[in-house]
């Protein structure tokens, strides 16, 4: 009897890995296709519209860059340097102090000659309390503003109180430490001057900048990771964002601007309540927010992604870090999808609610969940013998190789456009971490998101964390 039902369960879990892999397959098939189509028309739309043109443009928009700090005493000054470096006729730095309880204030007030100022500050997002405005006597150091607040135990709070000082109609929102191109904020404000629809947000590729060569700030050399969580995490960036993200972007479905490096219509971010201070995956949520508006108001729009490295940023080197932070991400998007579940299927919603929360839901959301059924599935199996072994290893041999060709042609694309890679050595290296990606790294990922899963559950307390960065110079404590 017992062996009778075990069996049927094998057979009928066998038939639903079977099409949900080829389900699986034929998406990502879908979208390699449409990152091919939008990488062709970003290439094209680069000659059409010359950066240098629109740079000398009497219509160029003005981008106020925030970035948050907190505790950034060690390299704060440099990480300042670097962002005034950045080359944009009209822009402004907001450094949001947000509660250090180190000498980051003090450093910027004695590097940067800065005094507090008058500013008319007006709270059009709800944050903790600001203690005043700082700008520079001198003015070589005109674009640069520091806001000094109240610590909000969030990266959402601090970046509230930059976009509520801001005064230009778009803003970046980056990580102080982050390290960014000198072309950045032409490259992503350029979509929302060329296109005729309203372009709500705009992102671009960030690559990891351990083993990096930094000198004051700046980017000096480009070196590959060298060790080996960095490795699986540089080729997670090349496939996600270079595949999944220039896929979404083509058909006007993307879900996520990163964190690190996204450009918003202040207008509508202000109008949906800025950045959420609860929020354990604050950029996925915000943007969620802004399609939700959007499409409430029957008003055309886009989100577009710049298939280029614009942003360098460090990543976990350990593995307590990196599982803290993989969490953290699993419960912020259980987080998301769970508070705009009534977008689900409503014709209100459009292709967000047919085609973007489902995929996430089924394909992001579920996957682990279904990886770990499947693993208990088959020790029943083998254990009451039911199990068609030979069935099973064609189908994992079939995914695996799938997932291999995609990760390889991400590989090579990117090395092709943007010569990534000092070498033939890297980028063997870069090859042999994606040939055993899924069973080194990817379990990790998947126990990751399945605790991430049960705190969200067990409503914890919500905690960001600290992450320990070796820095550029000095180890560091920052927010992870």
């Amino acid at each position: 009897m017992i062996y009778n039902f075990t069996h049927q369960i094998i057979y009928y879990y066998e038939i639903f890995i079977s099409l949900f892999s080829l389900t699986y397959i034929l998406i990502y098939i879908v979208l390699s296709i449409l990152s091919y189509f939008a990488i062709l028309k970003h290439l094209r739309y680069q000659k059409y519209i010359s950066e240098d043109i629109l740079r000398r443009s009497n219509h160029l928009l003005g981008v106020s860059v925030v970035a948050p700090a907190f505790n950034e005493g060690v390299s704060i000054v440099y990480n300042v340097k670097s962002l005034l470096s950045l080359s944009y006729p009209r822009y402004e730095i907001i450094i949001v102090n947000d509660g250090s309880t180190d000498d980051t204030l003090t450093k910027l007030i004695t590097e940067f000659e800065l005094v507090k100022v008058d500013f008319y500050y007006q709270e059009r997002i709800v944050t903790m309390p600001v203690r005043g405005h700082y700008k520079s006597t001198n003015p070589i150091y005109s674009k640069l503003m520091v806001v000094d607040k109240v610590n909000g135990k969030s990266k959402a709070d601090g970046s509230n109180a930059g976009i509520n000082s801001s005064q230009y109609p778009l803003f970046l929102c980056t990580d102080v430490d982050c390290i960014l191109k000198t072309d950045t904020i032409l490259k992503l404000a350029k979509p929302f001057m060329e296109n005729e629809t309203r372009v709500i947000a705009t992102g671009a590729g960030i690559r990891i900048s351990n083993s990096c060569e930094v000198k004051e700030g700046f980017l000096h050399q480009v070196h590959f990771p060298k060790d080996w969580y960095p490795r699986f995490q540089e080729l997670e960036y090349v496939r996600s964002f270079l595949f999944g993200r220039m896929a979404w972007s083509q058909i006007n479905g993307l879900l996520l601007v990163s964190g690190g490096l996204g450009m918003f219509d202040k207008e509508i971010a202000i109008k949906v309540g800025g950045y959420w201070h609860k929020s354990l995956g604050e950029d996925m949520e915000l943007i969620t927010r802004m399609r939700k508006h959007m499409h409430e108001k029957k008003e055309p729009f886009l989100i577009q992604y710049i298939p280029e490295s614009l942003c360098w940023t460090e990543v976990p080197e350990t593995k307590k870090v990196l599982l803290r932070q993989r969490t953290r991400w699993a419960r912020g998007l259980i987080q998301t999808l769970y508070l705009h579940r009534k977008m689900f299927l409503n014709p209100k919603y459009g292709k967000t609610a047919f085609l973007i929360l489902p995929f996430f839901f089924v394909f992001e959301l579920l996957v682990p969940i279904i990886e770990i059924l499947g693993i208990l599935a088959l020790i029943i199996g083998f254990l009451y013998n039911s199990v068609n072994v030979e069935y099973l290893v064609s189908v994992a041999l079939f995914v695996y190789l799938f997932y291999l060709m995609i990760t390889l042609i991400s590989i090579f694309i990117d090395d092709l456009l943007y010569k990534s890679y000092a070498n033939y050595k890297e980028l063997a290296i870069l090859i042999f971490m994606a040939i055993i990606e899924p069973f080194v790294y990817h379990p990790l990922n998947v126990y990751a998101s399945l605790k991430g899963y049960w705190l969200f559950f067990r409503q914890t307390e919500q905690k960001w964390g600290v992450m320990v960065r070796k820095g550029f110079a000095n180890t560091q404590k920052v927010t992870s």
